[in-house]
């Protein structure tokens, strides 16, 4: 995994479009479930256990109030990422580039996403980090199902085939590097795009399509905003699911527990990162969603899967858990290990997976114990995790 990729939450427009609807309110600013639209942003790209940090970009008129809301915001609800707040320009265009210029210097890819898309899932986000592999710019994108018009005016002069349009979404995905180029080379040129796609393909860097998401609707006009109307609950059932994971200590992995490095130079033997605490959890998912095990969607003869980061494969495995229409409750985590010591490490390790699997801390708890110096554990041979998740099902109509 040598992906470094950062976030650009492009927060910086004016809301023209929509200013008699939100009493001038820029939609970005617009509350829903309690806080503003962008920090729905900042949430699932924080769950997102391949990003690193989050760049986000506020109108210049509003950039000292907008960065102190989402200070008082990362004080109540920690985002668990690094993040720079920068004021925007007069176009999308200037923003991202100004953007693009507050991205650390060991950032290698870079996603670009707009605030008033608050539907955003972990799942699109993977695609495009996924496609980055492959191209240096990624889009996501849903074919067309109606028939597509070219106009002059409102003259019909062609008809476009399906097949070769697609209404492209955010964010989209870049090599860093290569994006910062299309965009001073915009600027030196006076070139002027709706998306950076299209700087990119001026410089003869076509971006590739992945599958994206019907439910990432972008908020542009007034009638949008019945988007953000609660629907009726739905009925549910409760489910539950165990797992159980263990590895053995030797060389190979540092030592990650819940997605957490500890310190001591002890290592596991494992095809993956070894992270047995998230193993151990991502098995109980799958099993209270009646879905397997996670060697049947991870084999570790898989060399995709080498050295993969357990939490980017949690991200995939709590996909298809929401897609049964199950939604976590609450989750209990035990670590048996004679070493290392786990108790100066349980704070962080449930703070992250609270962070990983979008829940609450307080719906996440830890447990260390050791098997006092009796079988594997006890002899130091490995360490072993178990993991009891909640869960309630949407039941449909």
């Amino acid at each position: 995994m040598t992906q470094q990729p950062w976030t650009i939450i492009v927060a910086a427009g004016g809301g023209s479009r929509m200013g008699a609807s939100t009493n001038g309110t820029p939609k970005q600013f617009l509350e829903w479930r309690g806080v503003p639209l962008y920090w729905h942003s900042v949430r699932t790209f924080s769950r997102c256990g391949a990003v690193k940090g989050l760049i986000l970009v506020f109108p210049a008129g509003h950039f000292e109030i907008a960065t102190e809301q989402c200070r008082a915001l990362a004080a109540e609800e920690d985002p668990g990422l690094p993040w720079i707040a920068v004021p925007g320009g007069a176009r999308r265009q200037d923003s991202v580039r100004l953007g693009l210029e507050a991205l650390p210097q060991d950032c290698t890819h870079v996603l670009i996403h707009d605030a008033a898309r608050p539907f955003l899932s972990a799942a699109l986000t993977h695609r495009v980090l996924e496609g980055l592999r492959r191209a240096p710019a990624v889009v996501p994108g849903l074919r067309m199902t109606d028939t597509v018009k070219r106009l002059d005016g409102d003259r019909i002069v062609a008809t476009l085939p399906r097949s070769e349009v697609a209404a492209v979404q955010t964010p989209q995905g870049f090599d860093a590097r290569l994006l910062r180029e299309a965009h001073a080379a915009a600027a030196a040129s006076g070139l002027e795009v709706t998306d950076d796609a299209a700087l990119m393909e001026a410089r003869g860097h076509a971006a590739i399509v992945v599958e994206g998401d019907a439910g990432n609707r972008k908020i542009t006009h007034a009638e949008d905003l019945r988007l953000l109307t609660e629907a009726p609950a739905p009925q549910t059932a409760p489910r539950v699911g165990f797992g159980y994971d263990v590895h053995r200590y030797g060389p190979g992995r540092p030592l990650r527990l819940g997605g957490v490095p500890l310190d001591g130079g002890m290592e596991v033997e494992a095809h993956s990162d070894g992270d047995v605490l998230l193993h151990a959890l991502m098995d109980a998912m799958l099993g209270c969603a009646g879905l397997g095990d996670i060697g049947e969607h991870f084999p570790d003869t898989d060399a995709a899967f080498e050295n993969i980061s357990s939490a980017v494969l949690l991200d995939e495995v709590l996909r298809l858990f929401q897609e049964q229409g199950l939604r976590l409750s609450n989750v209990d985590l035990t670590i048996v290990a004679q070493r290392p010591r786990v108790g100066a490490h349980k704070a962080a390790i449930r703070k992250n997976v609270a962070r990983l699997l979008h829940l609450p801390p307080e719906c996440v708890n830890v447990k260390a114990t050791t098997e006092e110096r009796l079988g594997f554990t006890g002899r130091l041979e490995g360490i072993k995790a178990q993991a009891v998740v909640c869960a309630v099902q949407e039941l449909r109509a």
